[in-house]
């Protein structure tokens, strides 16, 4: 039994006081990418998270889908999705989830963080204050924890807010910015007007089911009386569910973050309404049977604040792709505003434009310009209002929030300040660190120097041509145009012959195309255009191309369309080759080609993007001169997807035991053999609610065994499915070298390794 007398005096609450080389506020994706990377470093973290979950918008809580460069596959950016961390979140959701339960999802995130002893992991605890040492230095936060009445006082040397709103950046007097900025500062053409309006909105969302019984609905008091107040309504459709609502958005007027309240209350209005609507308003077939299973109880805030970096990112960095010499990551969602009147609006509830392809970030968006031991991570960073709109989601803040982990793993290891990063060669060390982990920043390799494997013989049992994408899949009717993508060597002519059945006489017009940057796959440059005269039925069609690709890049051998005619397809899938088609994906505002109005610093291109899974099958054709992108060499050249290039190393199909042989002239001391293998970084992954037609894309090797050149082995797994596999034996190996020896993952797709790296 517990009892106290009367005190005269205020009770306190108990205090709790933790020490760490590396405080994060905000468990959403950011903080936790953050926090792992910084924690297997080796520096110990603590994480604080406001809610009960982790995972901020992607959570049970709120039920956004993740999504970076990659943005439903609906753009020119491929083999883009975010590496690392974020990879492996993603990859591992796929394998136990791949029908999209968002609370499955937190259990996948919530064991990531548990699994890493240097993470302390504070729930339900919300930061409220900071103490700071001097005018530029945070010394500790402090938190409150509803749950257990607890008070924390965190300290650290180092402090990271991921918070979305960035109370501790904002407490601690850092400078920073709501709303968009005018035309004239940075040169933004597309900067809105104050009558589009300057701030994103949140948005709420519901999941409904059917039931074996009739169900009534009778709506709130506070429900939305007027559908038509939603000059959408008729877009509603009553099986829609989740994210599909994410145009249910309010607040952009209104202070997004002291508002927060208020805004929750007007999206409820706006969801027990549009509900009446589908039950009861008579519009809607075979809804008797059916309930509202869930709905949010928080808003996803998608803007409030942005604090004042190094260095702010605009417009301009993300449509011209400018280069970086600090980039640690990269970004490649559309520039994606959305009107402040939200689902009250008149006007297209959000307004994407894309780039041609993926940018870097630099690391000066991650640093406080004005408090010396704060990173900034996740939506808050150092951006203008128009280039957060493409920087603020969350496949790519948890792709840069890596950055800060290891960054802070640098200064604890060096005794730095954030800062200090750009300086004496720091950030070339940090960028190193970052790839060996999969960041796959672009255009910046993992150094030979830091890979043994650099210093090694390698050598193959086989190695992919394809001269031959085999004629044994469907047919495919060119309703629309398609494009075989193929990485394709410089001033060579090719010749392709493919399979054609035609319903009548037609002519088919066919292009060489590539891109204006080698490293781009937006196909704007024809090269070459053919015109072939059909009959009547199947036949094989010759393409002899006259020129070629200016450089070593990709180059699309492109159908246009005719419904007339359908290719022969193969189902043989190759790492670093796909198929890709000019349709339409209106999700992310792709309507086959991106025509924006004059003057608003946007580019005119055509999308071509590939089908997704089960579907996508490559175009079965012969080619002359065979593909030859696959060697060994490929597997120490610092790429870890394709870039430009395949990057891969491929064994042939007919290899019954493809195999890799590494052999020093002498002995090394080895302590870690890491493999990159193919998690097919085109597949966007969406992690909740759009479901996935597999748990194991189909490039991942599933299984391998390494041995010493004796043939011990040293190593054995069975099952893989994940993107990087490392090998730490318990003491470091003395060896002259080693072999890998992989399984095939099917008898469609031959075995691929894209890096091993040893040291």
């Amino acid at each position: 039994m517990i009892k106290e007398s009367f005190h005269k005096e205020k009770r306190t609450s108990k205090t709790v006081t933790l020490g760490c080389d590396l405080s994060i506020t905000g468990g959403g994706t950011a903080g936790v990418c953050a926090a792992i990377t910084a924690a297997r470093k080796g520096i110990k973290v603590v994480l604080i998270q406001d809610r009960p979950v982790l995972g901020g918008n992607a959570s049970s809580e709120v039920r956004l889908w993740i999504l970076g460069a990659t943005s439903h596959m609906g753009n020119n950016n491929r083999w883009s999705r975010e590496g690392g961390v974020m990879d492996e979140i993603l990859v591992e959701n796929l394998y136990r989830n791949p029908e999209g339960n968002a609370v499955i999802f937190d259990t996948v995130l919530l064991e990531k963080v548990l699994n890493e002893d240097n993470i302390t992991l504070l729930l339900n605890t919300s930061v409220y204050d900071v103490t700071k040492s001097s005018d530029t230095q945070i010394e500790s936060v402090k938190a409150f924890n509803s749950q257990n009445s607890t008070e924390y006082i965190v300290k650290a040397p180092l402090f990271c807010d991921a918070s979305g709103d960035g109370i501790v950046a904002f407490k601690a007097g850092a400078s920073f910015r709501m709303g968009a900025e005018p035309k004239e500062e940075f040169g933004e053409l597309f900067a809105p007007d104050k009558s589009y309006g300057e701030l994103l909105g949140h948005s709420m969302y519901f999941y409904s089911k059917n039931t074996d019984k009739p169900v009534k609905f009778k709506a709130p008091e506070f429900a939305l009386k007027d559908i038509k107040q939603i000059p959408r309504y008729k877009a509603i459709g009553k099986d829609d569910k989740g994210c599909r609502f994410w145009w249910f958005e309010y607040g952009g007027r209104h202070d997004t973050i002291h508002d927060t309240e208020h805004i929750k209350y007007e999206l409820w209005k706006v969801i027990y309404g549009v509900w009446d609507y589908i039950k009861n308003s008579g519009e809607f077939d075979d809804v008797d049977n059916m309930t509202l299973e869930w709905v949010g109880t928080i808003p996803g805030k998608r803007e409030s604040r942005r604090f004042e970096g190094l260095y702010m990112m605009k417009q301009q960095d993300v449509i011209e792709q400018q280069a970086f010499d600090d980039a640690i990551a990269h970004g490649g969602w559309a520039i994606d505003l959305h009107p402040a009147d939200g689902v009250y609006s008149k006007l297209s509830a959000c307004t994407q434009w894309h780039s041609k392809g993926v940018y870097q970030i630099p690391y000066r968006s991650f640093v406080s310009k004005d408090i010396e031991n704060l990173f900034l991570a996740g939506r808050i960073i150092s951006a203008t209002h128009v280039a957060f709109g493409s920087t603020r989601v969350m496949g790519t803040t948890g792709l840069c929030a890596q950055a800060v982990g290891m960054a802070a793993a640098l200064c604890t290891d060096k005794n730095l300040k954030p800062t200090d990063i750009l300086s004496n060669g720091t950030i070339e060390e940090l960028q190193n660190e970052l790839n060996i982990v999969g960041q796959s920043i672009p255009n910046i390799p993992i150094k030979p120097a830091s890979n043994l494997i650099n210093q090694a013989a390698v050598e193959a049992s086989s190695t992919l041509e394809v001269s031959e994408i085999p004629f044994d899949g469907d047919w495919f009717r060119l309703n629309i145009s398609a494009a075989q993508l193929l990485p394709l060597n410089a001033d060579e002519n090719y010749r392709f012959k493919v399979l054609i059945n035609a319903d009548e006489a037609t002519t088919l017009e066919v292009q060489l195309r590539t891109s204006e940057k080698s490293k781009n796959y937006a196909p704007e440059v024809i090269l070459e255009t053919q015109s072939f005269q059909l009959g009547k039925g199947e036949q094989y069609m010759s393409i002899d191309f006259s020129i070629g690709v200016p450089t070593n890049q990709y180059g699309f051998v492109t159908f246009l369309a005719n419904d007339k005619v359908s290719l022969k397809t193969s189902n043989k899938r190759y790492t670093g080759v796909l198929s890709v088609f000019n349709g339409v994906n209106k999700a992310v505002s792709n309507n086959g080609k991106q025509v924006p109005p004059p003057n608003i610093g946007v580019d005119e291109f055509e999308f071509w993007t590939p089908h997704r899974r089960p579907d996508g099958q490559n175009i079965a054709m012969e080619i002359s001169p065979a593909i030859k992108s696959f060697n060994s060499d490929n597997i120490g050249n610092g790429y870890v997807r394709p870039w430009g290039a395949v990057n891969a190393w491929v064994a042939d199909l007919n290899d019954e035991n493809p195999t890799l042989k590494i052999e020093w002239d002498k002995a090394k001391t080895i302590s870690e053999i890491k493999l990159f293998l193919d998690p097919d970084y085109d597949h966007p992954m969406e992690s909740t609610l759009m479901g996935h037609p597999e748990e194991v894309v189909p490039f991942c090797v599933r299984n391998y065994v390494i041995r010493d050149l004796s043939g011990k082995v040293l190593h054995q797994v069975e099952g893989n499915y994940q993107t990087i596999n490392s090998f730490k034996p318990s003491e470091p190996l003395n060896l002259k070298g080693f072999t890998v020896e992989l399984g095939h993952p099917s008898k469609d797709v031959p075995a691929a390794i894209f890096e091993i790296v040893c040291k």
